[in-house]
């Protein structure tokens, strides 16, 4: 068994749940078996988690299934008070938990802490729908019947997230499926099980949840798709890859659960010839460059008009060249590494066979080690693997068109259809804006944005329609049930 370092994560919220290997199940439990948790910047062994396998996993749908009505029954207030207890808590220990995301995923601390503070967000906003009325009156056409229709829980959801934003991806479905009345079973990635996982049973614990209402494990596919087959589940919200979704999404079909998948993306980010180019390059490097592109949102195609390509390049160029690259722990860096070197030899590929196909490398690059350079790539065609595929490294393709219906086909070639942003003067830019297949639509900024406030969600191959945030996240995680009453038993005619 490989020596896990000392932690020089500050605090003591996380402790031993961080390295003992144990899964959260009606308390904390011995695992099937564990995973070591490997700080990608340096290769040292920071800790370790329990990892859950199909039999695990049916006991604890089951468990959460037995527990659910009951909770469903707590007044909303309750409910809303311990999501509110769960904000407190990780704000007090927010430094300690930054760290792990830090450490574990390689983010910058600026990354970090929007995690945290959009995570708590996201606890108040999940308060708030478990104080909101959940019946609404109908006016009933029969004499003397009481009608009206109300939100109930829908049971025990699955939660299957992936590494990238490992808190908040999580944070936007267990908070609301929690303050709602449902159970949930949360699934972490295994290359980040402290911050996706270990983090919400200690959060959820110190804030005072019933027993078996939340379960916790890492785990790979065999988990992900147990979850997704097992009868006590009535929800699986999905947040991953396309293909991955497509496989969830199937073997959930098979018992008619409710599926919410958001799934990749291949955000095209629009600069159109009346755009202000150097402001465009600044949201167009935000866009592709935030958390070294390894966002389902990143500004993915960069479709620049040809009278504006060679300054935007060059300015985009130029930011690009300047962000420091490294260790995000120890060092103030713009980027810090790839999750692992399987993505680094993807996003390495990609960029090298679409320089073999023509197109011209302008900046970056090459990788060192996990380390990957901010890149530029112009002369991109649709044809080029940067062009179609989900690229998920820090690379912005540019392509050029010559006219706007030109750019709403490029911009709408592909099967994707999470995000997109369009740059240029306001009315023009609206105009183009409204032409394309996206979930979510900027203009005058960049692709990379999320509000609780606000329904996020893809089309196509990003996604099933399927939105949360907003009012949608009340309809993701409920589900409608109409009720009569009379004050005496009517007469029929049989």
């Amino acid at each position: 068994m490989t020596t896990v370092t000392e932690d020089r994560t500050t605090g003591s919220f996380l402790g031993e749940h961080a390295t003992d290997g144990r899964v959260y199940s009606g308390g904390w439990i011995e695992a099937p078996s564990t995973v070591e948790v490997v700080e990608p910047a340096t290769g040292d062994v920071i800790g370790r988690a329990g990892v859950g396998d199909p039999a695990l996993v049916a006991r604890a749908c089951a468990a959460a299934a037995a527990v659910q009505p009951a909770w469903a029954a707590t007044p909303g207030e309750e409910r809303a008070a311990l999501c509110e207890r769960a904000a407190e808590v990780l704000d007090e220990h927010r430094a300690e938990l930054e760290r792990w995301i830090i450490r574990e995923g390689g983010s910058t601390q600026p990354k970090a802490e929007i995690e945290i503070r959009q995570s708590i967000v996201h606890l108040h906003a999940a308060a708030a729908l478990a104080r909101q009325a959940s019946e609404e009156e109908l006016a009933s056409v029969v004499p003397g019947r009481h009608s009206f229709a109300r939100r109930v829980p829908l049971g025990v959801v699955a939660v299957i997230t992936p590494w990238n934003f490992p808190v908040i991806l999580s944070m936007r479905s267990v908070a609301p499926a929690l303050a709602l009345g449902n159970a949930v079973v949360l699934k972490a990635d295994p290359q980040t099980p402290i911050s996706g996982g270990v983090l919400f049973a200690r959060l959820f614990e110190e804030a005072g949840l019933p027993d078996n209402l939340l379960h916790v494990m890492a785990g790979g596919a065999e988990v992900g798709q147990a979850l997704a087959a097992d009868e006590n589940v009535a929800m699986v919200s999905f947040t991953g890859s396309t293909a991955a979704g497509r496989a969830v999404g199937e073997t959930a079909g098979r018992t008619l659960k409710r599926v919410l998948l958001e799934l990749g993306g291949n955000s095209p980010f629009v600069v159109l010839a009346d755009a202000d180019a150097d402001a465009a390059s600044s949201a167009g490097a935000f866009g592709s460059f935030l958390h070294s592109g390894q966002v389902c949102m990143a500004a993915s195609r960069h479709l620049v008009h040809e009278d504006v390509v060679d300054e935007y390049v060059a300015a985009l160029a130029e930011r690009a060249a300047r962000l420091p690259v490294g260790n995000p722990d120890t060092e103030q860096v713009a980027l810090g590494p790839i999750i692992n070197q399987r993505q680094v030899d993807r996003v390495q590929k990609m960029v090298d066979d679409s320089v073999a196909m023509g197109a011209t490398l302008v900046t970056g690059g090459k990788a060192d080690g996990l380390y990957y350079p901010p890149t530029v790539l112009r002369d991109v065609t649709p044809e080029m693997p940067v062009f179609t595929e989900e690229i998920f490294g820090p690379v912005a393709p540019v392509t050029t068109f010559s006219s706007d219906d030109e750019a709403v086909e490029l911009a709408n070639r592909t099967g994707y259809g999470l995000a997109a942003a369009v740059q240029g003067e306001r009315a023009h830019a609206d105009c183009v804006a409204n032409r394309l297949q996206a979930g979510m639509v900027h203009v005058n900024d960049q692709p990379v944005n999320e509000e609780v406030v606000a329904p996020f969600g893809g089309f196509g191959v990003s996604g099933n329609a399927a939105h949360c945030g907003g009012e949608s996240t009340l309809e993701a995680f409920t589900t409608w049930q109409w009720v009569t009453s009379r004050d005496e038993p009517a007469p029929f005619p049989f």
